[in-house]
């Protein structure tokens, strides 16, 4: 009879190795949360208090100079320090059209460049070209407005203005837009400074947010023979339009706020003799810089406030028509998604 083998015992629950657990986590620092919640809330706090301070102390230093000319001081042009008038207009029109100026050869110069360096541009060149243009933006405003003084207006008068006065003499409406001593100084000198300084915060802006794009989108465009200007105008426009209008708010407010660049090339003129593009000007900014420092204590140094304020209840209003159109713009895209 063969031999059988005896079975094997079954392991008892000693023998079993219990699962092992996962450490408990251990808080180290129960109140670490607590702190950074706090931190966080008050810097958020600081910032609006920081407002509330600016809009206050303007309000504050600029009451005598509310009080002796009221919302008048919005639409007069004299500024006279010996006799006490004072009026904002030819500052106010300063800073809005050189702002203007700007706008309208920064934008379609920044669009083509996203354009370039996101669709068109080989792969050697993508990479230098994008860091060159972003390193246009660390060029101090200081050098930006000796550069237009000492070197851009004296060619902008050989090379436009005098031509163009030349061209249009007689010319009832365009005379008076190219009017003006031929020295390259006032609104359009201004505004194409301020458009060279603001390209960079623009183009950089489009140019990420047209990268972000799917590509899959612009593929499947381009494989149903679609150009780049097509791929462009009914793909990448419409997905990233509201990037775009953010881009383009960012260098507005950049121009609407930058100073000594605008005080170099401007002329520094208060008085708004024509609405030529040639004549010497003022802005805000300009004029803050010029007379804050030698202004006397009463209206002149309270009418310096006040435009202080115009200036800030203007960037106020621009951003806060940008937020509305983004907002827009993105329940547009809701509706249709």
């Amino acid at each position: 009879m063969a031999a059988t083998l005896p079975a094997a015992p079954y392991p008892s629950s000693d023998s079993v190795t219990p699962k092992r657990q996962p450490p408990e986590r251990r808080r180290v620092a129960p109140w670490a949360d607590a702190v950074f919640a706090f931190l966080a809330h008050g810097a958020a706090w600081l910032t609006l208090a920081l407002l509330v301070g600016i809009i206050v102390s303007l309000l504050f230093n600029a009451a005598p100079a509310i009080e002796a000319f009221g919302l008048s001081f919005l639409w007069t042009a004299e500024w006279d320090p010996v006799q006490e008038k004072f009026g904002g207009l030819v500052m106010i029109y300063g800073t809005v059209m050189t702002s203007i100026i700007a706008l309208v050869i920064a934008v379609p110069v920044s669009f083509g460049i996203a354009l370039f360096l996101t669709e068109m541009s080989p792969g050697w060149l993508k990479r230098p070209l994008g860091t060159a243009i972003e390193l246009l933006a660390a060029v101090p405003s200081i050098v930006y407005g000796m550069w237009g003084l000492l070197v851009f207006s004296p060619i902008l008068s050989t090379w436009v203005q005098q031509p163009l006065q030349k061209l249009f003499k007689g010319v009832p409406v365009l005379e008076t837009f190219v009017s003006g001593a031929p020295v390259g100084i006032g609104l359009l000198s201004a505004g194409i400074i301020l458009a060279i300084m603001v390209i960079p915060y623009i183009a950089a802006v489009m140019r990420d947010v047209f990268e972000v794009t799917p590509p899959m989108l612009k593929e499947s465009a381009y494989a149903l023979g679609a150009t780049t200007w097509e791929v462009v105008y009914r793909i990448v426009l419409p997905y990233t339009k509201a990037g775009v209008v953010g881009g383009i708010m960012l260098g507005l407010g950049r121009a609407l706020g930058e100073t000594m660049a605008v005080t170099f090339v401007i002329g520094n003129f208060n008085q708004l003799d024509s609405l030529s593009l040639f004549e010497a000007a003022n802005s805000i900014t300009s004029a803050l810089a010029n007379e804050f420092a030698e202004a006397g204590a009463g209206l002149h140094q309270a009418s310096l406030y006040y435009l202080g304020l115009v200036l800030f209840f203007i960037t106020f209003v621009v951003l806060s028509l940008s937020k509305l159109l983004l907002a827009q713009l993105r329940k547009g895209e809701g509706a249709r998604s």
